[in-house]
């Protein structure tokens, strides 16, 4: 087990100046005091809220201390060292003191518990973790039992050898001090680490009319629960599970830090059920609800900022992959540019320098070769043109120029001039969408009107694009022979996909057909304020 004594010259600032001859420089210096006079404050936070002489219930600068050498290294283990020093005098200053030996064994369990969390912590979850993932919750917790035990356990051996405590009275004793040490961490380091890092960030997630409700509320509700008789005591659960869905890691361990002061207040001031309970039991059941409220609020946080970050992954993803296909088609259309255009173009050349060599000779006898030579000119050059216009689409962003010109030039290149009539009633300019949004409406449309195209025999289709209040409704509309759409159509996937695009993007979408009475494609895709403009 590590001592201050022990560190390595690696770990410790002030060792690697003393070993080269040189002081420790101001700012060191400046940063020990600051954290010995937090580390003092939080002591005495957690004396004021004792419940009688010698037991309190929560011990916060165990929290402090192991957060502040994790985040910014054991090297400031000193601060640590020379609040533990000015506490235990303190404690050799009252009129009935504890042997100095006790005194001294404290503070080395201290000590050893403050520096072997924050290495744990390290190691258990990496350096500067933000406490927003499942696996780091657990991490947290194994290493504050751990380390807390140690402080225990070297605090009880110190009690029993200084005849502080009796060995009967040693349990009970070692579980008050564990409890308390781990009670603090739970409540002190996950704050530290979520505001320290970041307390911009932290603030913007509470600064609103929303987050000032949650704060009242966890302290009435917190308030509530441990300040009557009635059996209420989890009624703050509600607020904890407010506060970690919709304000993340800081807002749960903002409310985890007020619901636990709350409670050891208005218990300290001999109010509630854990008052009415025998000391050790009084101080059992404070623990237990801080320890039970403090992980069950950071394990749901921690899944609520996998969730949002899942849900980033997944967009950036998307993004990627649309990114990836516009690269595709541009590669695509620039290898049949270079490779199956240019074979036509070479072919339909041959073709007719054949039939210029052809028609100089005797028409009788080469008739038959120049109708073939002919024919096979007219099919190159089709071919050509279909390839050309295959470029020109695979280059282009087929929403480059909005979503209903996309959706007329898809249906122009769909009937080339044979099929069913197109109508269409849209407002002038860009919509308001944004570009996920316009390209899966664009995908349902497409697949519709190539439905009406392909299997609806219809004489006419209309398009029709209104905009709404927060929405802009699509409606693609045909008088053909019409289907069921609720019966399964076995090797069709069209229906399927419509109904995947407009659940990715969040909109409505109804297909109503029968046989004889055509079919109404209709979706009702909410419009953003960021969507694309005229000029994106």
């Amino acid at each position: 087990m590590s001592t201050p004594a022990q560190l390595s010259p690696a770990q410790s600032t002030l060792g690697r100046g003393w070993a080269r001859g040189r002081l420790p420089s101001r700012r060191y210096l400046s940063g020990v005091l600051v954290l010995a006079v937090a580390y003092y404050a939080s002591a005495k936070v957690g004396q004021a809220l004792h419940y009688t002489a010698s037991v309190s219930a929560i011990w916060p600068p165990a929290g402090l201390g192991i957060a502040a050498l994790y985040l910014w290294g054991v090297r400031w283990w000193p601060g640590v060292f020379i609040a533990e020093i000015v506490v235990n005098a303190e404690l050799l200053a009252e009129p009935h003191p504890l042997p100095l030996g006790s005194l001294l064994g404290q503070q080395a369990g201290n000590m050893a518990e403050v520096v072997v969390g924050a290495l744990l912590l390290r190691r258990l979850i990496g350096p500067r973790a933000a406490i927003d993932r499942a696996e780091h919750v657990g991490g947290l917790f194994a290493a504050l039992a751990a380390a807390t035990v140690i402080s225990a356990t070297v605090g009880m051996m110190s009690m029993l050898a200084g005849g502080v405590v009796t060995t009967g009275e040693a349990p009970t004793f070692w579980r008050t001090w564990w409890l308390g040490d781990v009670a603090g961490a739970l409540v002190v380091v996950p704050l530290m680490l979520a505001w320290v890092s970041d307390p911009g960030g932290a603030w913007r997630r509470l600064r609103s009319a929303e987050g000032a409700l949650l704060i009242a509320t966890v302290a009435t509700l917190g308030a509530l629960a441990v300040s009557t008789s009635e059996p209420v005591t989890y009624v703050v659960f509600p607020a904890l599970i407010w506060a970690a869905s919709r304000f993340g890691t800081p807002g749960a361990t903002l409310s985890i830090a007020i619901a636990t002061g709350v409670a050891i207040g208005i218990t300290a001031n001999e109010v509630g059920p854990f008052f009415k309970q025998p000391i050790d039991h009084r101080t059992l059941s404070t623990q237990v609800y801080i320890v039970v409220t403090a992980m069950t609020t950071l394990f749901l946080a921690a899944m609520v900022s996998e969730r949002e970050r899942a849900t980033r992954q997944l967009a950036r993803a998307k993004r990627r992959e649309g990114e990836q296909a516009v690269q595709e088609r541009h590669r695509i259309a620039r290898e049949l540019h270079d490779s199956v255009s240019q074979a036509l173009f070479s072919t339909l050349l041959h073709t007719r320098t054949a039939e210029k060599a052809l028609a100089h000779e005797s028409a009788q006898h080469n008739g038959r070769l120049a109708r073939d030579l002919g024919a096979i000119g007219e099919l190159t050059l089709a071919a050509q043109s279909e390839i050309r216009n295959l470029i020109s689409e695979l280059g282009r962003d087929p929403l480059e120029d909005g979503l209903v010109p996309a959706l007329v030039g898809h249906t122009t290149r769909l009937v080339r001039g044979e099929g069913p009539a197109i109508e269409v009633d849209a407002p002038e300019g860009r919509l308001p969408l944004a570009p996920l949004t316009e390209a899966q409406v664009f995908g349902i449309g497409r697949e519709a009107l190539g439905n009406v195209v392909k299997h609806a025999k219809a004489s006419t289709a209309w398009i029709s694009v209104a905009q709404r209040p927060g929405h802009v409704v699509v409606e693609i509309r045909d008088d053909g022979v019409g289907f069921e759409p609720d019966m399964d159509h076995p090797g069709h996937f069209g229906l399927e996909s419509m109904r995947s695009r407009a659940a990715e993007i969040g909109a409505q979408l109804s297909i109503t057909s029968g046989p004889g009475r055509g079919t109404v494609v209709r979706i009702e895709a909410p419009a953003q304020a960021n969507g694309r403009s005229d000029g994106a």
